[in-house]
């Protein structure tokens, strides 16, 4: 039986650039000489029934950052993380309770900007064995999984765009049943998307 994962695999050593929250918005000037925060994100793909889906997480609507947003578990680095790779795997276990011992590291993609100040690395993950998911109380709503499948096809994204701070800001979206997923987390799932069709 031939490894579902192998077309990701192969994406995830194709060459490409960088992204950002302004993509989509040149009109934006950053700040010469900002200096961004590391984070880690998790991109955790379970196999259900023989298809690779992809765990993603509701963020409580309480949250001073990005309250009630679809988003990967992750977080910014901390001092004892021995690196990016090592703080998503930390806060996945915090957020969802997926106990490290059972994520291998397939590789990352490329950095993504946020308009927080974060330099986020995404880690694509294999979660090898089910687990009792235990989402962190006052942090994470929700916890459910969209097919690897519906993620990885550009035509299913579309570009939306609403007023942020004074300006028109645009965006990716990628909706999937109930879940509006937009912003950094649709924008790194679209750079992933383009890999696997290149």
């Amino acid at each position: 039986m031939s490894d579902p994962l192998i077309p990701l695999k192969r994406a995830l050593a194709r060459e490409s650039g960088e992204s950002s929250d302004f993509d989509l918005n040149p009109d934006v000037v950053l700040p010469a000489g900002r200096k961004l925060r590391p984070a880690g994100v998790l991109v955790p793909i379970e196999m259900q029934q023989g298809e690779p889906r992809v765990i993603l997480t509701k963020r409580a609507s309480h949250l001073k950052h990005h309250p009630g947003q679809i988003a990967f578990p992750g977080g910014k680095k901390d001092e004892g993380d021995a690196d990016v790779t090592a703080a998503a795997l930390r806060e996945a276990h915090e957020e969802i309770g997926l106990p490290p011992d059972i994520v291998e590291v397939l590789g990352t993609l490329p950095c993504h900007e946020t308009v927080t100040g974060f330099s986020v690395t995404p880690v694509v993950a294999h979660v090898t064995s089910r687990f009792v998911v235990t989402p962190e109380p006052g942090e994470v709503d929700e916890v459910f999984s969209v097919p690897l499948s519906h993620l990885v096809q550009s035509g299913r994204y579309s570009i939306q765009s609403r007023r942020w701070r004074g300006q028109r800001r645009h965006y990716f979206t990628v909706p999937f049943g109930p879940y509006y997923i937009w912003g950094a987390t649709a924008r790194i799932l679209r750079g992933l998307a383009e890999r696997m069709e290149a």
